[in-house]
C-alpha cells in the first residue's frame, strides 16, 4: 500500500486540473496562435505562469486504485500489475484467466 500522503497529494492535483481545464486550454490557444501578436502571446503565457503548478494535467501520476501503487500501471483496468494478478487468479475480472502451458 502506498503512503496516503502521496495519493491524497495526487488528488488534489486531479481536482485542481479539473477546476482549471478551461482556463488553461483558453490560454494555451491565445499562447500558440501565431496570428494574433506577439505581445498578447507572451502576455497569454505570463497567466499561464501564474496558474498553480499542480493544475497542470502532466503533474497528475497515474496510481491504481485499489493499493496507490504508482508503477506498473494498466490504465485499462486502472490497477497495478500485482493487483490485477490477484484479482484475475480469483477470479473477479470476466473473461481473465490466469495462464498456464
Amino acid at each position: 500500500m502506498a503512503k496516503t500522503s502521496a495519493i491524497e497529494k495526487n488528488k488534489r492535483r486531479t481536482k485542481l486540473a479539473k477546476q482549471y481545464a478551461n482556463k488553461r486550454a483558453k490560454l494555451k490557444s491565445i499562447a500558440n496562435d501565431k496570428t494574433l501578436p506577439p505581445e498578447e502571446q507572451f502576455a497569454a503565457r505570463l497567466k499561464l505562469a501564474e496558474l498553480p503548478r499542480n493544475s497542470s494535467k502532466v503533474r497528475i501520476r497515474n496510481r491504481c486504485e485499489l493499493t496507490g501503487r504508482p508503477r506498473a500501471f494498466y490504465r485499462k483496468f486502472k490497477l497495478s500489475r500485482v493487483a490485477l494478478r490477484d484479482l484475475a487468479s480469483t477470479g473477479q475480472i470476466p473473461g481473465m484467466t490466469k495462464s498456464s502451458w
